[in-house]
């Protein structure tokens, strides 16, 4: 080593105490130093690797891996990035902690740690480690408080062949379908901070190197992208806030000398403040909590970084941080925000909190948007947000803390002491009957069970039983699946009706990842065996399986923000995957910040675990119910009506059903191949590139199947000769085969164009030379393929025919927001893309698929309904 540098006493295993590298580095100061160890980094790496093909399981936790080819390495070095699920790092049994994790080989083909992020660190109170009293008996100081600056994170280290690598949470940015990624404008600003000083990038990959360590950055810059709180051109820029050391513990430089790295490098120095005493810590994090503002600026609040010990006394110290978020006025500035673009979007928006100034801001947007044409689109963009809300309050002279505390005495949730209906909305084995009785056995509530209620109109009884409850207990839990909006819109209103005072308080089991959500619940439903009222695992396991898939078929997530689920007076999202204990405490938590004088105070996390235990141990159903035959409803629920009954009867009878003429042909491709693409695609990219796609997917809104529209039978006058030959191949041998396939035909997937109405795959129809049929590869062969046949009638047909494509861009509806919007519409937005191109300014998204897969397409045609 050059210039090596010495180490602190570490309280790390003794691997790392066996550095012998002692020296100051270039600055004369003291440093924490530790080389890696190549065998132990290869076995984290492969635990990591041994999770993402176990997948998470029973009891098991998951990694997602990621490889990125790093451009700009003259080596052509390639990094794997790590990401656990969030819920995975209050496991005790994760081989690394870091949330920010890249690891690559070098040329000698050794592992090693490339970037390494902080350790997940969790809010005050949010674990129990983070309550004040176990801060106050583990911890020791100094303490250094640093500003919690609101941007996106960005790691940056050096590789062996001196390229820097720079890297947002989970991304190297490092993709030619990221056109402007976190990463690449978190590199274009240390490319300037550097040119200023002299220094070159490959100094700055050197210098890390040679420490062995990861600098840690929040990127703020309100030109790229706008969060809650303002950063003008002389504020932006990279914010240093840590160096950590690349090793799998987490081990990582004192702020002082990290702020002495920012000057030397041209970063921006985060805020420090050092206290050495925890109480005076906890009375001067409380004070600014009263008005969200520290030194003449709005803060979103402060990470605190300590030494912290499992056992006083006995185990040694080690590097941990904390956080202390400040909720007003960063939740009103969001609720505005949502608001804002619900107003901009025509959708309707539920205002929770600051009820008055929210209605006084939406008043004054209005007034602005109908002046100003521009201000929406850019808003929409998310530019233009904070000089909005800035605008509003200086209209009103008042400051953000001063407008979150208007109405803080009279917010009518503050007194809220009772008449609370929790209301799940889940499918089965999502844990809301354990979460139910758990509740039941901490605060006393009362528990309605809607499978105990027999007999005829269930649904108003089931709603009456919830409000008898009312009358003996401040809260009831009404334990049904409400899964679809009919369900939903028939307690709310009826509640409403019959209690006017009464809070409906969705407990919103979130289906983002349906297939994650399908293989944990059917896990948890297969291990209870016959411990339920109407679902019998043991007794017939394949039965089960089916009405599991019913209830995931019919869920329609929860919208707050229209109806009926804007009627929810409050709504506590959680997620189905993760144990029942975990949200357990989510819900008190949640309840107890909306309703802080109906939940007091957080029960010990003693006490949740063992209701948690007795809900597990004391459940025993005492009612069986028989499931209905659905083959008598259709797929929204409903009864069949008497026309598909009929139908369906004729056919068992064998009666001739009226010929239905070919209506288009289309190619089908396999759903799973296209969705797992697709979350393959969206995966590491940011929020503002993947945030169209979630949103299709919560709103129920990704198509259940796909298929590439060769040709409509409206195109027929357009391409006459191509649909009589269609016509032909569908006569001869559609009949032949039961399922109508005409032939085989390979689909590659190449990239996703959206906007924020639809989406749509862009393919590219390759010949399937082992399949018997065939199509051009290029997307406009329409041409081609009908010039194959001048007759319009009775052509000699090929026997390797060729499918012509008649849309100029071959393609793939995805989904779309609403059901106003047609799945024909990809046709325009695909034209649009075509003629503008996509970025900034066009109002399209693009990404190139990742690895660009083929898959296997069916020809058929598809007939009239």
């Amino acid at each position: 080593m050059e210039d090596p540098v010495e180490t602190h006493e570490t309280s790390l295993s003794s691997r790392y105490k066996a550095s012998t590298d002692y020296a100051k580095d270039a600055a004369g100061m003291t440093v924490p130093y530790v080389k890696q160890d190549a065998q132990h980094t290869a076995t984290v790496v492969r635990s990591l690797d041994d999770s993402t093909k176990r997948g998470k399981g029973r009891g098991g936790f998951s990694a997602k891996k990621t490889k990125y080819a790093v451009d700009s390495s003259p080596t052509k070095i390639t990094v794997d990035s790590w990401r656990f699920q969030e819920s995975d790092f209050k496991r005790w049994d994760l081989p690394t902690y870091a949330r920010g994790l890249f690891t690559t080989r070098t040329q000698h083909n050794v592992p090693e740690i490339a970037i390494r992020g902080y350790d997940k660190f969790f809010n005050i109170n949010e674990v129990r480690e983070t309550a004040w009293e176990h801060i106050q008996e583990r911890t020791k100081g100094p303490y250094e408080l640093s500003l919690k600056e609101n941007g996106c994170i960005i790691f940056i280290s050096g590789l062996e062949d001196d390229t820097l690598l720079v890297c947002s949470k989970h991304s190297t940015g490092d993709r030619s379908d990221v056109a402007l990624s976190h990463a690449k404008v978190g590199e274009k600003h240390i490319e300037r901070q550097l040119e200023r000083l002299g220094k070159t990038k490959q100094d700055l990959a050197r210098e890390l190197r040679k420490r062995n360590a990861t600098a840690v950055a929040e990127l703020c810059d309100d030109s790229f992208e706008e969060h809650i709180l303002a950063y003008g051109p002389e504020a932006s820029g990279l914010y240093l806030h840590g160096i950590n050391i690349n090793i799998p513990e987490f081990m990582t430089y004192p702020s002082q000398i990290v702020q002495k790295f920012a000057e030397d490098w041209g970063f921006i120095k985060t805020g420090l403040i050092l206290i050495d005493d925890i109480n005076d810590v906890k009375a001067f994090l409380e004070e600014v909590a009263e008005t969200g503002a520290h030194d003449g600026r709005d803060v979103e609040g402060f990470v605190i970084r300590c030494k912290k010990t499992t056992n006083p006394g006995v185990a040694p110290y080690q590097d941990w941080f904390f956080k202390y978020k400040f909720e007003e006025p960063y939740l009103m500035f969001r609720q505005w925000r949502e608001a804002t673009k619900a107003l901009i979007g025509g959708k309707q928006f539920k205002i929770r909190k600051h009820n008055k100034i929210t209605e006084e801001y939406l008043l004054y947007v209005r007034k602005r948007l109908a002046s100003d044409r521009a201000l929406g689109k850019a808003y929409m963009l998310n530019h233009g947000i904070i000089k909005l809300r800035n605008d509003f309050l200086e209209y009103k002279n008042m400051k953000g803390s001063d407008a979150a505390n208007l109405e803080h005495f009279g917010d009518s949730t503050s007194a809220v002491t009772g008449d609370i209906i929790l209301v799940p909305i889940a499918t089965l084995g999502c844990g809301k009957t354990t979460i139910g009785l758990a509740l039941t056995s901490l605060f006393g509530w009362g528990h309605i069970q809607n499978d105990n209620i027999t007999g005829p109109r269930r649904p108003p009884r089931f709603t009456k039983a919830l409000l008898d409850q009312l009358d003996e207990h401040p809260a009831v839990f009404a334990d049904r699946n409400n899964a679809m909006k009919q369900e939903r819109r028939q307690l709310i209103t009826d509640v409403k009706v019959q209690h006017t005072t009464a809070r409906l308080v969705a407990l919103n089991f979130v289906h983002n990842d349906i297939e994650k959500v399908r293989q944990v619940t059917r896990e948890r439903v297969l291990a209870r065996g016959d411990n339920h009222q109407t679902i019998q695992a043991a007794t017939d396991m394949n039965k089960v399986v089916g009405i599991m898939e019913n209830f995931i078929h019919r869920f329609e997530p929860c919208a707050p923000n229209t109806e009926p689920d804007a009627g929810f007076d409050a709504v506590i999202d959680l997620d189905p995957a993760v144990g029942s204990r975990e949200n357990l405490e989510i819900v008190i938590k949640e309840l107890h910040r909306e309703y802080p004088s109906f939940v007091k105070e957080m029960p010990s996390a003693e006490d949740m675990d063992a209701a948690i235990q007795a809900a597990f141990e004391g459940y025993s159903p005492n009612l069986r119910h028989t499931i209905p035959d659905r083959s008598k409803y259709d797929s929204q629920g409903g009864k069949k009506n008497n026309k598909q009954q009929q139908q369906q009867q004729q056919q068992a009878a064998g009666k001739p059903q009226k010929k239905k003429p070919l209506e288009y042909m289309s190619v089908d491709v396999p759903t799973k191949d296209v969705l797992t693409a697709l979350e393959k695609t969206f995966a590491p990219v940011p929020t503002d590139q993947s945030r169209f796609f979630k949103q299709l997917q919560g709103t129920r809104r990704v198509q259940p199947k796909f298929h590439v529209t060769l040709m409509h039978r409206a195109s027929a006058k357009e391409h006459p000769d191509l649909w009589q030959r269609y016509l032909q191949l569908h006569e001869r041998d559609g009949a032949i085969h039961p399922d109508g396939k005409l032939g085989d035909l390979q689909v590659q997937l190449e990239r996703v164009v959206y906007d924020d109405r639809l989406m749509a795959v862009v393919v590219r129809l390759v010949p399937d030379a082992t399949a018997g049929g065939g199509g051009p590869e290029s997307e406009n062969a329409a041409a081609t393929a009908a010039g194959s046949s001048n007759n319009n009638n009775n052509a000699a047909l090929p026997a390797r025919p060729e499918w012509g494509c008649v849309n100029r861009v071959a393609h793939i509806t995805i989904g779309t927001r609403d059901d106003g919007v047609k799945p024909k519409e990809s046709n325009d937005l695909l034209a649009r893309w075509l003629e503008q191109g996509s970025g900034e300014g066009t109002g399209v998204g693009e990404l190139l698929v990742e690895g660009k897969p083929l898959v296997k397409g069916v020809v058929r045609g598809v007939l009239s309904r």
